[in-house]
């Protein structure tokens, strides 16, 4: 009897103990759960997620969201993380695939911020490409004290230096290497759609070989208006196609959602074609909740989509930004959308 009672003792013992550790014990793995949704045609603390300068912006009604995918800060205990493993809105994934082991977790949100503003330059370059503005040489940027500070600004598109046409990087850099540093050009520039010029002093090339401008330029669509892309604290490059078609909704000619709640999610590239992502089943979960009508799959993501509890509404199989357009434009019209 004593012995029998020296056992259970022993295990109650040893099952507090184990729960105590389960709860408190931290294993390397971290809980993704559907992340907040953002709306490209509306906005964000009275802000426009999408603002135009040097044009209305159309009248729109219906939503294009972007979809994100929130992530635990720190380790789960042992307890959160089996629990996690049998939430279907919850991904218990390891700590180093989130947080890679040779980077702080700043130096990791800081490359996935980056990643999101590159998606938005892309985002913006495919959608004005897709209305049909022509590719020039744009300002991205000045540098630090750079001799064009006051003279030119982000998003001019550079049309000559002094009389010699610039409609490409390569004609610019061909200009400026004949151009002693130190000297006074006049730059011909197009900004909002209206022409105008400016007078730069010229800096000495680090290579002491011809003039420098003191900006950064980029190949793109311009447009004469600027679109200014707001979205804070979002990262990664999965908002690019839903940015687009919010661009494309609000400065072109066709309504995309006809009035319907659209979410969505996938990578773009200059030539329009559609990345897959991470997350999926959770951004299908985040949809859900905000009663989307559609949802836009990126076609590499669409054997997971498939596999995850049903959403309650279609998911729309797309590779390009072609195929997200037709898939609109077919729900539209109530035809049948070719999904996963």
């Amino acid at each position: 009897m004593t012995r029998r009672i020296a056992v259970l003792t022993a295990g109650v013992v040893l099952l507090v103990l184990f729960g105590v550790l389960g709860t408190t014990l931290p294993v390397p793995y971290v809980a993704q759960v559907p992340g907040p949704t953002v709306n490209t045609l509306g906005d964000i603390d009275g802000e426009p997620v999408i603002a135009v300068e040097g044009r209305d912006r159309n009248d729109v009604e219906g939503n294009l969201n972007l979809t994100t995918v929130g992530v635990s800060r720190g380790g789960l205990s042992l307890v959160q993380a089996i629990q996690g493993w049998f939430d279907d809105e919850v991904s218990v994934v390891p700590e180093e695939s989130v947080y890679p082991p040779d980077r702080s977790e700043e130096e990791t949100r800081r490359i996935n911020r980056e990643a999101f503003l590159t998606s938005e330059q892309a985002a913006m370059s495919v959608a004005l490409g897709r209305l049909g503005y022509p590719v020039k040489v744009v300002v991205q940027g000045l540098a630090e004290d750079s001799p064009s500070e006051g003279a030119l600004e982000e998003g001019d598109a550079l049309e000559a230096v002094d009389g010699v046409p610039t409609p490409d990087t390569d004609a610019l850099d061909d200009v400026l290497s004949g151009i002693p540093g130190g000297s006074e050009v006049t730059v011909s520039y197009t900004r909002l759609g209206e022409p105008g010029t400016a007078t730069v002093t010229t800096r000495a090339a680090e290579d002491g070989e011809g003039s420098l401008l003191g900006i950064t330029i980029l190949e793109q669509p311009s447009a004469p208006f600027d679109v200014d892309i707001q979205v804070e604290d979002v990262g990664g490059p999965s908002a690019g196609l839903m940015l687009t078609l919010g661009i494309l909704d609000l400065v072109g000619d066709e309504d995309l959602t006809g009035g319907a709640v659209v979410a969505g999610t996938g990578t773009i590239d200059t030539e329009g074609a559609v990345g897959p992502i991470g997350g999926i089943p959770l951004k299908m979960v985040a949809a859900r909740e905000i009663d989307a009508e559609l949802f836009l799959v990126p076609e590499g993501n669409c054997a997971e989509a498939a596999r995850a509890p049903d959403p309650g509404f279609p998911l729309a199989r797309v590779a390009t930004l072609d195929d997200a357009l037709e898939a609109l434009a077919d729900f539209r019209a109530g035809r049948p959308i070719e999904t996963c």
